[in-house]
């Protein structure tokens, strides 16, 4: 009975009216902030989801409103005109080209020329005339498809480049091999030829090819800090997954001209920027084809080519084999020293996985060798005839 007594004050304590008053708004706080954070999360669970419909409903009303309008195919109603020879292939498209040099009936050496991003088979070769009838040469040269007057294909690929060839040339009657020398994007069709149609060359030479980072032969030691590889991924990454902001990017008259190049030489050395006051301009980069890009035809042409030139590959061209056996001399890389589009080192990467490959570097040159005097010579008497130069200082604008 006593324990009772003494634990009585200690269970039994009062407590005053207005600490009960306290307590209670306590409590009333607790309850009404948790009730208040409850609605706002509900709410926020119910518009999250209409926030991100609307931003990507947004965002598709922006790329329609940037999409450019139907494609205007070469010839047809409302087209461009059609101006040169064409050839009809088995798929239905039609391919642009032209004959130079001396007939193919009479030709030694027929060499099929193909060119690059942007560009079209009125590409100049500075190559003297004495040299063409004294090795007794045939050019044929063609708009690949999409580009000039050439129908474009819905189903490019690295192989349909070959195919695309290989079919122009049987029927153009080229006979049953011919040479191919491709210049920089135009590089892929003839890395194409090699892997899809080697039968049919008797020699290759590439000026200049540009590299696919996507080749897994390339070590990363050479590739990982390379700042194109990071250009290149960025621009695949647009063209692949927002190709309407991609084209009203490109599209804008405020981007960089040649003039602008010349205070600010990123892609192009000192001889490049020579070059450029020569001829009338780097195709991609003049105001002309500035205005052209707005066109669907033109933008999707240069997005599709671009996107198989650094897409995923059937093959590593580090893979393939030498499908000259019996003369070793008859496929060639012409590299600039100086190039800032292509990295010399890569270049010489693969010359050295493939022994077969002989491989020229020009000292001074930059990604516009193509047009440097001397260097149009040097490939063909290369090629055709086995003739390397001593040296290529000579090779300049």
């Amino acid at each position: 009975m006593q324990e009772m007594q003494e634990a009585s004050p200690s269970s039994s304590k009062k407590i005053s009216a207005a600490a009960a008053r306290a307590h209670t708004r306590r409590n009333r706080a607790t309850t009404s902030n948790s009730s208040i954070k409850g609605r706002l999360n509900s709410i926020s669970a119910m518009f999250v989801p209409i926030a991100m419909a609307l931003t990507v409903g947004a965002l598709g009303w922006v790329y329609q409103s940037l999409k450019p309008p139907p494609p205007k195919i070469c010839g047809s109603p409302g087209g461009p005109p059609i101006t040169s020879p064409r050839v009809q292939l088995r798929d239905g498209r039609h391919l642009a080209y032209k004959e130079m040099g001396v007939a193919k009936e009479e030709a030694k050496h027929k060499l099929v020329i193909i060119h690059g991003f942007d560009n079209s088979k009125d590409i100049n070769l500075p190559i003297q005339q004495e040299l063409i009838d004294e090795l007794g040469i045939c050019f044929l040269q063609y708009d690949r498809a999409g580009y000039g007057e050439s129908d474009p294909n819905p189903k490019r690929s690295v192989k349909s480049e070959a195919l695309d060839i290989e079919e122009l040339a049987d029927q153009l009657e080229l006979g049953s091999k011919f040479y191919v020398i491709g210049v920089s994007m135009g590089s892929y069709p003839v890395w194409s030829c090699l892997k899809y149609i080697p039968n049919r060359l008797a020699g290759a030479a590439l000026i200049v090819p540009v590299i696919n980072y996507k080749w897994r032969s390339l070590p990363q030691s050479l590739i990982r800090d390379d700042y194109r590889r990071r250009l290149v991924q960025l621009t695949y990454l647009f063209s692949s997954y927002a190709p309407g902001l991609l084209h009203w990017w490109v599209s804008q008259q405020w981007l960089p001209s040649n003039s602008v190049l010349e205070r600010n030489p990123v892609f192009f050395n000192p001889h490049d920027i020579e070059i450029l006051k020569k001829i009338p301009g780097f195709p991609m980069l003049s105001k002309n084809q500035q205005a052209k890009l707005a066109e669907r035809e033109v933008f999707d042409t240069l997005r599709h080519d671009f996107l198989v030139g650094f897409g995923d590959w059937e093959f590593d061209p580090t893979e393939l084999e030498n499908p000259f056996p019996s003369n070793t001399s008859n496929f060639h890389i012409w590299q600039g020293y100086e190039d800032r589009v292509v990295p010399f080192q890569l270049q010489r990467f693969i010359s050295g996985k493939l022994p077969w490959i002989r491989y020229h570097e020009v000292p001074e040159g930059g990604h516009l060798i193509v047009h440097y005097n001397g260097l149009g010579e040097a490939v063909l008497k290369s090629l055709l005839v086995g003739e390397d130069p001593l040296t290529l200082d000579h090779v300049k604008p």
